[in-house]
């Protein structure tokens, strides 16, 4: 009866610790499943991470998304280890008639055009940094009021190989 009119109810430190590595074991799985080194363009495990988070002593907040705190985790390694967010493959179909301009406006966006067709209409295959995705997808939205597509090829690009680098 006193948990139900204080609301408050005890964790042991025990159960604490268990959850706060629960939440560092999730943080650097999914920093791991979205970057890479960028000179080799191979993923990390989760284990150098794990590492590379200890290093610089980066401590969990409770309260906070581990999404949140994988970003605001990527944000710090950068300065201390060569990582980057694996890029986005995209394809984007436009109009003709607004084709052109909006590439203009969508090239300092993209990281790398891997193909580009112009029959009726102008299609790109392409490599975008994640943060960009929504600028792109509203700029794709408005600028062709809804005639031209974008999809998503696949999450990361990332180079396979038969094993990951530790």
């Amino acid at each position: 009866v006193q948990i139900l009119s204080k609301g408050e109810l005890q964790v042991s430190d025990k159960e604490r610790h268990t959850q706060l590595e629960q939440m560092f074991r999730d943080i650097a799985t999914i920093v791991a499943d979205k970057c890479v080194n960028p000179e080799t363009k191979r993923p990390y495990t989760v284990i150098l991470i794990e590492r590379a988070m200890k290093d610089i002593h980066y401590s969990v907040k409770p309260h906070k998304s581990t999404k949140q705190q994988a970003l605001e985790v990527i944000r710090q390694l950068k300065e201390t280890m060569q990582i980057e967010r694996a890029h986005m493959r995209l394809r984007f179909i436009l109009p003709a008639k607004e084709g052109k301009k909006l590439k203009e406006k969508l090239k300092p966006l993209i990281k790398v055009i891997e193909n580009e067709e112009f029959h009726e209409q102008l299609e790109i295959v392409c490599l975008i940094d994640p943060g960009c995705f929504r600028e792109i997808d509203e700029l794709i939205r408005s600028e062709t009021k809804g005639k031209g597509t974008l999809e998503v090829l696949s999450l990361k690009d990332v180079e396979e190989g038969d094993e990951k680098l530790e």
